[in-house]
Formats: C-alpha cells, structure tokens, sequence
C-alpha cells in the first residue's frame, strides 16, 4: 500500500495486523482519484472509516487543505497518526478515535469531499447515507465517495444529494455522490 501521487508519492503507508481492516486496493484507489482529480486541492476532507488513512492521506498529498481522519479503533487512529508522520503529512490533519455516526452528529464542519469505507458487512454505509443530508454538511457541489462490496444496493439520498456515478472493479464497486447547488430539503 502506497502514495500513488503529490507531495507524498511513493510512500508506504504501514497496514493494521489481521483481517478487521481491509486497505482500498491500489486499483480502487487509482479509480477513485482520477474520477476526482480536479476536485481535490484546496478541499476540506473527512475520511471517516479511516482505518490506515490511505484514502485521506492520497487526497492530502494531492493538495487537500485538511483531512479529518475517524474511526473507532484505537489502533487503526494511532495507525493514521504514524502513517501522517511517515508522509510529513500531520500538520494538516486530524485524527479522531470514535464512532463514525456519533461524529457526524455532534460535527459542525462542513466537508468539500467525504470517503466512505465502512466494513462492507455492516449496514453503516446506509446510516451514515441518512445522516449526511440530514444534518446537510457537505459543501455546495462537494462529493461524497463510497466503496462497498458488490452484492449491496447504494443508498438513496435526498435532494439536493445525488448519486452521480458508480463504478465496478471486480467484486468492489464505488460511487460518487454529490451536493448540488440548493438548500437542503424542507424540514417538516
């Protein structure tokens, strides 16, 4: 597992022990940055099941202005600090050992591009796909990019959120879903 590109290239990133994380695949990673290529400099970004952090750490050597890094596991936060260190990346980030969900809600930023790498097992990915437009705090035309295996079903979002695309790389798909321009659905 490596830095594809940017201010970090060539870096390998350090992976957690086991089976409970599994890394995006450099294949997966490569589509999913050069569908956002031009979207990435100058961002504000929340990695949110950051596991090793490769997916913020690419977007922060790419020229993201901040990642904000989150998962529950104490040894996967302390894994993104060292792989931060290891890229000379840290001073742009921060890491936050919690639950994803709870994040979200008690969060008052405003992100310009999300990852979404929950445990393809798991119903999060449909949670936090409610969350997000809910508390509505992805930027106008920011992007949220999701990864999930190939049986499940993307969830469906409300307006102003739309999924704009998906891809397939053998058993893993990712899609990308965007904040138009708008307000927020009407509450009530």
């Amino acid at each position: 597992m490596r830095v594809i590109t940017g201010s970090a290239r060539g870096r390998r990133l350090k992976e957690l022990p086991g089976l409970e994380t599994r890394p995006t695949t450099d294949r997966v990673k490569e589509g999913i940055f050069s569908s956002i290529q031009f979207e990435i400099e100058g961002r504000r970004v929340l990695d949110l099941f950051g596991g090793t952090g490769q997916l913020g750490i690419e977007a922060l050597s790419r020229g993201a202005a901040h990642c904000t890094f989150v998962d529950l596991r104490k040894e996967a936060a302390a894994l993104i600090r060292e792989n931060l260190k290891l890229t000379g990346l840290e001073d742009r980030a921060t890491v936050v050992q919690g639950d994803a969900l709870a994040f979200l809600t008690r969060s008052r930023e405003s992100f310009d591009l999300i990852f979404l790498d929950p445990p393809y097992d798991s119903d999060l990915l449909k949670k936090v796909m409610e969350t997000i437009p809910a508390i509505d705090n992805v930027s106008e035309n920011g992007i949220i990019v999701c990864e999930n295996g190939s049986t499940a079903d993307w969830p469906e979002v409300q307006p102003p959120y739309r999924l704009q695309k998906e891809y397939r790389y053998g058993k893993i798909r990712t899609a990308l879903y965007r904040r138009l321009p708008g307000p927020a659905r009407p509450e009530g």
